[in-house]
């Protein structure tokens, strides 16, 4: 239940409605019994009007209830019996009905609007929370879950919440509604027959709310399984070059049939019984109108209870009406068990605490002034320490470049600028301020990235230049490109600034990506800027380019620099050589020649190769 009642607290903002629904579903309900209560005094007169003629009744007081039109119906009945005939009075019948159906269905109409705008808004907003969630919580995140996984909570979970769980709403706010009014028209009836029922019904429930006892636990295997099939599936179209280059199709498309036949055995296990509910409430149902029959024929056989044949048709085809909205509820409830075991996966992800966060105290800085200290900074992912006792020194308007093995911290150290990782240990200052008291939006600001893998998102290049400021001045961006040797290629696309990049920037080489990254960085004009390997994967001509770029966006910019290529940092005021997550040597690249160490073996190796 607690799941339940998070989800419905994204609909807060549109229970206004809610006085107003019930008021349309009350109504349409009002209108449906109508039908009902009309029955007793037709069948009673109808009975009785080819034997003797009718007295006609005093014209009735108006009241707000619906004693009031059975008894209107009633009086104007008998006086068109009487003054017109019987074929008059059957006209005037089914002129009754006819317009007591269509303002049930009306008002019923009105009521599902009402509902599906809630609904509707109520999903649309936690639809919206669960992607500020994602977009607040750290890299590292997204680098420990799957990524299927997180596609499948945003998308098959909502879902199930949207159509098990919110259109639950139906049911839960208009049977209720619809069973109390019938039940009152019951007890109005046969006060006798009604308690009978009553002994039944609660039994029959109890019954079907055993079967839904494991529907949420299946119901969780079941989006499990479907988080794993969007992985394989969305692996396997990222990777299909691979795949098809390894002949590993057997292979992948085995794995995809073994799970996918998984889910479809959990499924078809839920969905039998689930299904079952309906069957169940259906044949219970049966057993009750049949205790019914027995119970209430009785009574008519016997003078002294008062109950007459006519009454006991109408008691039976109002409780016949009784059976669809108690059916309604039981399906539900089996029905809403796996939209809960979704809404426990969404649930999960909105209550998963960002690791890094902003101080209540958090400072707003504008301006980066004169250095950037480590100060016995060390990392670890899990039990591996990545850095080590870091101690290092990045003065304003200088070029430091980070050499090394793979894996001995570089890309790790440069993330701990941007504050994208938090050290264990140590601290990170920026012109003396701690950067963890420093608001993150503020820190992000003066930092500019340019990685090895070029991501480009699904629009122009425009847009892709100016990231995050749809209205950016189309001068702006122009000269952005410019500076990244990125305007000529563009002037020569289709369609200019306007070209669209397509799905992760597939339309362009890997030299236009990355120079279209460089230009985005340009574009944001950050004091400080992170170069991880931003070459390493071009082929010559498209480096030289980059590197020209890269050597124009440098000037005047603190620069941060990773790369394998060593002839590409050999320029850099500062070199730091690490290994193994310890920085081994600093200098320039003279210098760093000069001590025949660990920098010089690389040089030699990168030489040999």
């Amino acid at each position: 239940m607690r799941i339940f009642w998070r989800i419905m607290s994204y609909t807060r903002p549109y229970r206004a409605f809610a006085p107003l629904y019930v008021l349309l579903a009350t109504l349409a309900i009002i209108f449906g019994t109508v039908n009902f209560t009309l029955l007793v005094p037709l069948f009673d007169i109808l009975f009785k009007s080819t034997e003797q003629s009718i007295a006609q009744p005093l014209e009735p007081v108006f009241s707000f209830n619906v004693l009031y039109l059975k008894d209107l119906f009633n009086y104007h009945f008998v006086k068109i019996l009487n003054d017109k005939g019987a074929s008059s009075a059957l006209v005037y019948v089914c002129a009754v009905l006819t317009l007591s159906v269509f303002f049930a269905n009306l008002f019923k109409y009105w009521s599902f609007c009402l509902i599906n705008t809630v609904r509707t808004r109520g999903i649309q907003k936690l639809r919206d929370s669960v992607f500020e969630k994602l977009l607040s919580l750290e890299t590292s995140f997204f680098t420990n879950e799957r990524k299927g996984d997180l596609m499948s909570r945003m998308s098959n979970d909502l879902s199930q919440i949207e159509f098990q769980v919110i259109n639950v709403m139906k049911t839960i706010f208009k049977e209720p509604f619809t069973i109390i009014i019938y039940f009152a028209v019951l007890f109005y009836t046969s006060l006798e027959l009604t308690f009978f029922t009553l002994v039944f019904l609660p039994l029959s429930g109890l019954i079907i709310a055993q079967v839904g006892k494991s529907l949420r636990r299946k119901g969780r295997d079941i989006q499990n399984y479907s988080a794993y099939l969007l992985e394989i599936l969305e692996e396997a179209i990222s990777g299909i070059k691979i795949i098809k280059a390894f002949t590993a199709q057997p292979y992948i498309l085995e794995r995809y049939k073994a799970l996918n036949k998984t889910y479809a055995d959990t499924d078809l296990q839920m969905e039998n019984r689930r299904e079952l509910a309906s069957p169940l409430s259906e044949f219970l149902g049966v057993l009750v109108v049949t205790g019914i029959l027995l119970y209430g024929g009785s009574m008519i056989l016997d003078p002294a209870s008062g109950l007459s044949a006519s009454e006991f048709v109408t008691y039976i085809a109002i409780f016949s009406q009784v059976l669809p909205p108690a059916k309604s509820i039981n399906t539900a409830i089996s029905n809403v068990q796996r939209g809960l075991a979704a809404g426990e996966r969404v649930f999960e992800l909105l209550d998963t605490q960002p690791n890094i966060t902003d101080r209540p105290d958090a400072i707003t800085k504008k301006t980066f002034e004169s250095q950037i200290c480590f100060e016995n900074v060390s990392f670890r992912y899990a039990e591996k320490w990545v850095l080590q006792n870091i101690d290092l020194q990045i003065q304003k308007g200088q070029v430091v470049a980070l050499v090394g093995a793979s894996g001995s911290g570089k890309s790790t150290l440069a993330d701990l600028i941007g504050r994208f990782l938090e050290p264990q240990e140590g601290v990170i200052l920026m012109d003396g301020h701690n950067i963890q008291h420093l608001t993150q939006a503020s820190l992000h600001s003066l930092v500019g990235l340019v990685t090895q893998e070029s991501v480009l998102f699904n629009d122009s290049i425009a847009h892709n230049i100016a990231f995050g400021k749809p209205n950016a001045d189309p001068k702006d961006i122009q000269r952005a490109a410019q500076i990244a040797n990125a305007h000529q290629f563009v002037t020569d696309s289709e369609q200019g600034y306007n070209t669209g990049v397509g799905d992760r920037g597939g339309k362009l080489s890997g030299g236009q990506r990355q120079r279209l990254s460089i230009a985005r960085a340009v574009f944001k004009n950050p004091p400080i800027l992170i170069l991880d390997e931003a070459t390493s994967a071009l082929d010559s001509e498209s480096e030289l380019l980059v590197q020209e770029a890269l050597q124009t966006v440098m000037e005047n910019r603190t620069a941060l620099v990773i790369a394998h290529r060593l002839s590409t940092i050999q320029k850099a005021q500062q070199i730091i050589v690490l290994h193994e997550g310890k920085i081994v040597e600093k200098g320039t690249h003279e210098s760093l020649l000069e001590q025949n160490g660990y920098y010089k073996r690389l040089i030699d190796m990168q030489s040999f190769a």
